[in-house]
């Protein structure tokens, strides 16, 4: 390293040096006074300098939107990928199944797969899951063995509102149908053979018509496919074709159809082995061609990049394409709009060996049923389990009441005795059981009985039940599903190993609760309400208090497998005094609208009239005693044993057990109490417990 030397300066060297510098100081100010010079003529113009090089193309405004893309490479068969409009990877999980791709409307991932048995996966809120996430046996499920049928299955499509995964199985040259919440090695709902090899399907759930894409060029139309009991035969077979009526189509893997339009959208492979022979058509009145159908629109050739378009979606008027052989995601922008020929796509994203892709909605937009907000919440109906102590013509039943309750319109059986019941947002039902004579209880998951299933019954081709040792379930009462985090609150009310037992929505069989909630001193739980805004469970304690837990799935997803001990402890209260023996805390409803708890107190089991129901204020941050703001009981309220509440958001439906009765009880939080009568009521064999319908659980759009 270099160093400078500095030389000090003496003190009549500076007083010479600061001597001059002013001096010349002065000149310079007195040259200012002159007058300037005339300018000089303009000097000769500079050469013009060369044009800067082209910038790089900037990226198409595609409207923003997430998709799943998955691959099916040697070295990433398995993968999925969330991804942004232009196909930028923002993180990526392994399903270890390598096909087809569809979502439900709780977003869960629904993935086929054929590089070992046939199967589909079901991967629980694909959207919330951490990057490099893997399929869990605690948190997932599947459907595979040799019971299911399946060999290859490739293309699948969900009926959002009939719960049905419809799966095309290739070498199978089968459309094999399960229901939505099905898991295990079941039998499938429903079988269709096919003429020749599927790959893809797509189904019209409005108007109930499949279209199913055919690997020898056509696409088989099945009319009124549902409600003719999976029809066997198509009625009608398209068969894309050019002006003179020319076959044109060699092997359609990819089909879309868009409603509004009435237009299919095609992919064509052509030979598997060529990298430059694919094809995209589109095909008008596509609800009613038939045969030998010109295309609206065709694009192939070299620009076009379509060498093997495995899979295609649409979003809008965007084409998405899964270009295996060359190995990106191209999108054709306003594909319905221009001509036909070798087209360039408008973006090209690179992607190795991607197999299938499916956009991602949001369907998450409402309260779950025990979390409705506000009044004048509309209603389907009024879901009533029933649970007598001799078994009867109403046991194991789920009855559906119209809204106003003054009649039942339907029932589901679940085969077998039942506690308590719930839905999530897709109209699954989540129903409690418990068998004396094996000491085991469970968890019954039925598709769509909340909006279908209509005098229906428990069968594996579409529900599943978590069940066993590991389950830690023995006499499971209430629960609580909450839809936006796939998570299930059972109270287990066992003696020995009571406690708030949550699991994943998803799961199936004997699985561990991923956690769980143990109240202080051996109380034991009847009945769980969740509330996702404050991410608090509000437990109903059968000793007469309501226990707190604060920051549930927080402390879940940091690790917590179980809390012991509540964060704080209510007491209903009259004056400051606690409620007088005998009191046993059952149904438990909290509002966050208002802040206000909402719960049913039994008394003594075996007394018929001492029944109540209060309203507790401030309830989030409420501990210690509580001086309840409504007080019903009495003799005209009918209150005995009231085993189960719900709450509309404005008026507390009640499971009414000793005295046999389902009750409304209106405008329940500006009540004034005291010995008064529910507005409506109807009776109904030892109601057990209440859930809610509200008018948009999903269906089809």
């Amino acid at each position: 390293m270099q160093t400078t030397k500095k030389t000090k300066l003496t003190d009549n060297a500076t007083k010479l040096l600061r001597t001059i510098i002013g001096a010349s100081v002065i000149l310079a100010l007195a040259a200012c006074n002159g007058d300037d010079g005339e300018a000089g003529p303009q000097g000769a113009m500079g050469t013009a300098g060369e044009n800067g090089q082209d910038g790089a193309d900037g990226t198409p405004a595609f409207p923003s939107a997430n998709f799943l893309l998955a691959f099916n490479g040697p070295d990433n068969a398995g993968d999925v990928s969330l991804t942004d409009q232009n196909a930028a990877v923002l993180k990526t999980i392994n399903s270890a199944n390598n096909e087809g791709v569809a979502l439900d409307p709780l977003a869960n991932l629904i993935h086929a797969g054929d590089s070992s048995l046939g199967s589909i996966r079901t991967l629980c809120h694909i959207t919330d899951r951490a990057d490099g996430a893997v399929y869990s046996n605690m948190l997932d499920r599947e459907i595979s063995g040799a019971a299911t049928g399946l060999m290859n299955p490739k293309g699948i499509h969900v009926a959002q509102g009939a719960g049905l995964i419809m799966i095309a199985d290739f070498n199978g040259m089968r459309v094999s149908i399960f229901g939505a919440a099905a898991a295990g090695d079941v039998a499938p709902l429903a079988e269709t053979i096919t003429s020749a090899k599927p790959w893809d399907l797509t189904y019209d759930e409005v108007n109930d018509r499949l279209f199913l894409a055919l690997t020898d060029g056509t696409v088989a139309v099945y009319d009124e496919y549902v409600a003719g009991g999976f029809a066997a035969m198509p009625a009608r077979v398209i068969t894309p074709s050019d002006e003179m009526q020319t076959t044109i189509s060699v092997n359609i893997h990819g089909i879309v159809y868009d409603r509004s339009n009435d237009k299919l959208v095609l992919s064509d492979v052509g030979d598997a082995a060529s990298a430059t022979d694919g094809a995209i058509f589109v095909i008008g009145n596509a609800s009613s061609a038939d045969g030998n159908v010109s295309v609206e629109r065709s694009i192939s050739g070299a620009a076009s990049m379509l060498g093997n378009p495995v899979d295609i979606v649409l979003s809008g008027s965007d084409l998405r394409v899964a270009e295996k052989s060359n190995d990106a995601v191209l999108v054709f922008s306003n594909i319905f709009a221009g001509p036909s020929g070798d087209i360039a796509p408008t973006l090209v994203t690179a992607a190795t060996k991607p197999e299938s892709l499916v956009e991602i909605e949001n369907n998450m937009s409402h309260p779950d049923v025990s979390d409705l907000w506000g009044a004048n919440n509309g209603l389907l109906g009024v879901a009533i389990s029933s649970n007598p102590a001799t078994e009867g013509a109403t046991t194991g039943m789920l009855g559906r009441f119209s809204a106003a309750l003054n009649a039942q319109t339907t029932s589901f059986d679940n085969g077998q005795s039942i506690e308590s019941t719930t839905f999530d947002l897709a109209g699954d039902s989540y129903t409690t059981f418990d068998d004396p004579d094996t000491s085991m209880g469970g968890i019954i998951i039925a598709n769509r009985v909340a909006t279908s299933r209509e005098e229906g019954t428990f069968s594996t081709s579409q529900d599943r039940i978590i069940s066993g040792v590991n389950t830690g379930l023995v006499a499971p009462k209430g629960l609580d599903v909450s839809s936006a985090k796939g998570l299930i609150f059972v109270a287990e009310n066992n003696a020995t190993t009571p406690g708030i037992m949550i699991f994943s929505s998803c799961a199936a069989g004997d699985v561990s609760p991923l956690l769980t909630l143990v109240p202080s001193n051996g109380a034991r739980p009847w009945d769980v309400d969740y509330d996702g805004l404050t991410d608090k469970a509000f437990v109903a304690l059968t000793n007469g208090t309501i226990a707190v837990f604060d920051q549930v799935s927080a402390k879940l997803a940091a690790g917590s497998t179980m809390l012991s001990g509540e964060d704080r402890l209510i007491t209903p209260a009259m004056s400051g005094n606690a409620i007088a023996a005998p009191t046993n805390i059952h149904g438990i409803d909290y509002d966050p609208a208002s802040d206000s708890l909402l719960v049913s107190d039994v008394g003594s089991a075996a007394d018929a009239t001492d029944g109540k129901l209060y309203v507790i204020a401030n309830a989030k941050n409420t501990s210690g005693l509580a001086d309840i703001t409504v007080n019903i009981s009495g003799a005209n309220t009918m209150l005995g044993n009231p085993v189960d509440i719900m709450y509309d958001g404005s008026n507390l439906f009640v499971a009414e057990k000793s005295n046999g009765l389902i009750m409304r009880f209106d405008n329940i939080i500006n009540s004034v109490g005291g010995d008064i009568s529910a507005d409506v009521s109807i009776p109904h064999v030892a109601p057990e417990s209440v859930a809610l319908i509200p008018n948009y659980l999903y269906r089809a759009e």
